[in-house]
């Protein structure tokens, strides 16, 4: 009985012990990520939508490019439940044309608030797109659907980052961060029909060549990280080290005191 209890309390405050030492590890990013509330992902709720903040010609620009989308991408999506045979298309053209009704209520909301002036019909060129789609059918139609909406969307996706990272007023920073979150289900919905050419997608521009004073501050800020690093690993072994012989330690003082003595031992048995 009495070999039963002490390997039960030995166990037990091996365990600790163990306990003690990834506790005292674990980085603190790691222990702090359990106590941090969840951020929701896309985080919408942490962006304030009070109106404040300079509206700049851009910002404008920006309400009309997202109201003129809702305008034709609608009737696009209703004609592609209507016209295509391929039920992958159907459904493509039902969730952008739902979640661009959603968008543009957005769109009319904030240009309510920030008293700015809509578009209440396509421009020549989407008009145009529109009238391609009415005049084809069943595979003609998936392509030219695929094509014109894939090609927009590529379009305005760098102009929403410039503007949600640019804006100074927070409700067009709300509609930017909302509208890169439509435009980005809304490729990955037109890529998944198969459809999409990518070869035939322009081009992102070359990087700018970097200058000889950026390549210099590149390696020197390379350098001071690296010895940094070097000075946080041979700070860190010995602590690890001492850390782990603490921890062992008060495990075996603790485990000495829970030992019965040979006295006491006699007195339980005798």
């Amino acid at each position: 009985m009495v070999a039963i209890e002490l390997g039960t309390r030995l166990r037990h405050v091996t365990w600790a012990a163990f306990a003690v030492v990834a506790l005292l590890l674990l980085p603190p990013r790691a222990a702090q990520a359990a106590e941090d509330p969840g951020v929701p992902v896309p985080p919408n709720q942490l962006i304030t939508d009070t109106g404040e903040g300079e509206v700049s010609a851009a910002d404008r620009d920006f309400a009309n490019k997202v109201r003129l989308a809702g305008l034709w991408e609608m009737p696009a999506g209703q004609m592609a439940q209507e016209k295509s045979d391929d039920p992958r298309i159907k459904s493509i053209g039902k969730e952008i044309a739902a979640q661009h009704t959603v968008l543009d209520q957005m769109v009319r909301t904030a240009a309510k608030k920030l008293d700015l002036d809509l578009p209440d019909k396509p421009n020549a060129d989407q008009q145009g797109w529109l009238g391609e789609m009415r005049a084809a059918e069943g595979k003609e139609f998936d392509q030219i659907f695929v094509d014109r909406l894939r090609a927009a969307h590529g379009k305005i996706f760098p102009a929403i980052a410039t503007i949600r990272a640019s804006t100074r007023n927070d409700t067009i920073r709300k509609l930017a961060q909302r509208t890169n979150q439509f435009v980005a289900t809304h490729l990955t919905l037109l890529e998944s029909s198969t459809l999409v050419d990518f070869d035939e997608l322009p081009t992102a521009p070359p990087p700018a060549a970097a200058t000889a004073s950026a390549k210099d501050t590149t390696a020197v800020l390379s350098a001071n990280q690296t010895a940094t690093g070097q000075q946080s690993s041979q700070v860190t072994t010995p602590v690890v080290a001492i850390v782990v012989v603490a921890a062992f330690g008060v495990a075996f003082l603790v485990t000495r005191k829970m030992w019965p003595s040979n006295s006491r031992r006699r007195r339980r048995y005798y």
